[in-house]
């Protein structure tokens, strides 16, 4: 299988991290930059508030002389490092600590204008070609009896600045580093929680597409994904035993077809080739007759079951007598009853009781549970039929005191064409489908059908029919 999942996952972490750097690079870094001129220029502008609200206030009142403000603002230039700049209103220079020489010459600054500083209290460049780097240039005016009577000026390089936002900008390269990082243990985890298991639950359902039901999911974690594995085994293990279920299913079909087909024409062939006498023909004909009767039962039971598809079947439902149902259906028992020495003991609820069902259907479900009892009845015994009424419900019972059914087969007797160990030496004429076709008709009416066996002792059917709201019916 080709890793195109990984792949993808692998690709995504790696844009992830690219999609990091270039975010950082620029976004980031501009932001950082223009965080860190902000703050330096604030810092600068309130220095340089306070020199023009003192030491230059105080020169241009006469309270200080040149050298003592000089003094003053070298002191303050080498803490900020910085060159301080005193200019009048024209931009003669007054004071320059970075080169005093320039201040004592009356140097101007040519082209020097406050109101290119518009709005703001500080710019960067060269600042009129005094500088030959970029300068970060902060203006505060001096202001003596209400007259501004000059500026003072602080310039710091812009490389400084640049420093700084550098320094900030390798923490969130660290940051993004860590995160990657930690990105990578989820990628880790990722491939051990979620990608591995989707691996194994792909290669099982790719083996049980292939019809290998007995590959196993080795998936055991409590999540969805642990509870899609178990799903899938579930599958994987009813799908092996339809397989195998299907297999004895067509097995039996064609050995009960096989038998009496063979019978037939073994028979067919020795009365036509005269093996056997014409005085003896008729009793072989009878067994023919017979074989026949019981391909045609066992083709009307796979009709009748096939009837019960994945769409169900269309059930006419009806009220009526369960009581007089079931008299009537043990009386068509009449005979091997007799022949048997069996009888029946019917314990039913009142004269009459209702309920509300497909009455040829029940019929044939009571039908086939008596003629069950009867097959596996020992002579000179009792079948009992009984009904009761609870809780809107009605029971209907047929229990034996024959052979039994041994413990590990009560779960299978539902199953079509099979037949008990016991059953299969004592019943010849039995198809193996009659209580499929009983749980299929209960099935159908929403109701349950339930068996209570000991072998040796006795068996005992009970299914449930709703009882008939209008017993008028």
């Amino acid at each position: 299988m080709k890793r195109r999942l990984y792949l993808k996952l692998l690709a995504g972490y790696a844009l992830y991290g690219i999609i990091g750097f270039l975010i950082i690079a620029t976004f980031t870094y501009h932001a950082t930059f223009t965080f860190v001129e902000r703050r330096e220029a604030a810092s600068l502008y309130r220095e340089s508030a306070q020199i023009s609200s003192t030491y230059a206030e105080h020169y241009f009142s006469k309270s200080l002389t040149l050298d003592e403000t000089k003094t003053q603002l070298n002191t303050l230039s080498a803490y900020l490092s910085a060159e301080i700049w005193i200019v009048d209103t024209r931009g003669k220079m007054l004071v320059n600590t970075a080169h005093p020489e320039l201040a004592e010459s009356g140097e101007v600054v040519e082209g020097f204008d406050i109101t290119d500083f518009g709005s703001s209290y500080y710019r960067t460049g060269n600042f009129y070609g005094h500088f030959t780097g970029d300068t970060l240039s902060v203006l505060s005016p001096i202001t003596v009896n209400y007259k501004v009577r000059g500026y003072v000026l602080i310039h710091k390089p812009v490389n400084s600045v640049i420093s700084y936002a550098n320094g900030l900008t390798a923490l969130s390269y660290q940051t993004l580093a860590l995160l990657f990082l930690a990105a990578f243990v989820v990628l880790i985890l990722f491939t051990y929680i979620v990608y591995i298991p989707i691996r194994k639950i792909n290669r099982g359902a790719k083996a049980y597409a292939e019809g290998n039901f007995e590959e196993q999911i080795d998936v055991h974690s409590n999540d969805e994904i642990g509870y899609l594995a178990a799903s899938l085994n579930y599958m994987a293990n009813e799908l092996h035993t339809l397989e195998d279920d299907q297999r004895k299913f067509i097995s039996n079909v064609s050995h009960d077809f096989r038998s009496p087909l063979t019978s037939i024409k073994g028979y067919v062939e020795a009365i036509l080739d005269g093996t056997i006498p014409a005085e003896m023909q008729e009793k072989y004909l009878n067994i023919i007759l017979f074989e026949t009767e019981r391909l045609n039962k066992l083709t009307q039971s796979l009709l009748e079951l096939n009837k019960f598809g994945s769409h169900g079947v269309i059930l006419d439902i009806t009220n009526f007598d369960i009581n007089y149902t079931i008299r009537m259906t043990a009386q068509t028992f009449e005979g091997i009853c007799t022949e048997k020495h069996i009888t029946f003991h019917l314990i039913l609820s009142g004269e009459t009781l209702y309920v509300s069902a497909d009455m040829s259907k029940i019929q044939q479900v009571i039908y086939n549970l008596i003629d069950n009892a009867i097959k596996f009845s020992h002579p000179d015994s009792t079948i009992t039929i009984e009904t009761t009424e609870k809780n809107e419900k009605v029971f209907v019972s047929v229990k034996d005191t024959g052979i039994g059914i041994p413990k590990d087969s009560i779960k299978k007797i539902w199953d079509r064409f099979y037949k008990t160990d016991l059953s299969r030496g004592k019943d010849k004429k039995g198809t193996g489908l009659g209580l499929s076709i009983v749980k299929e008709v209960i099935g159908a009416h929403g109701e349950n059908i339930n068996c209570i066996s000991t072998e040796g002792v006795g068996t005992e059917f009970i299914f449930t029919l709703p009882l008939a709201k209008d017993s008028d019916s």
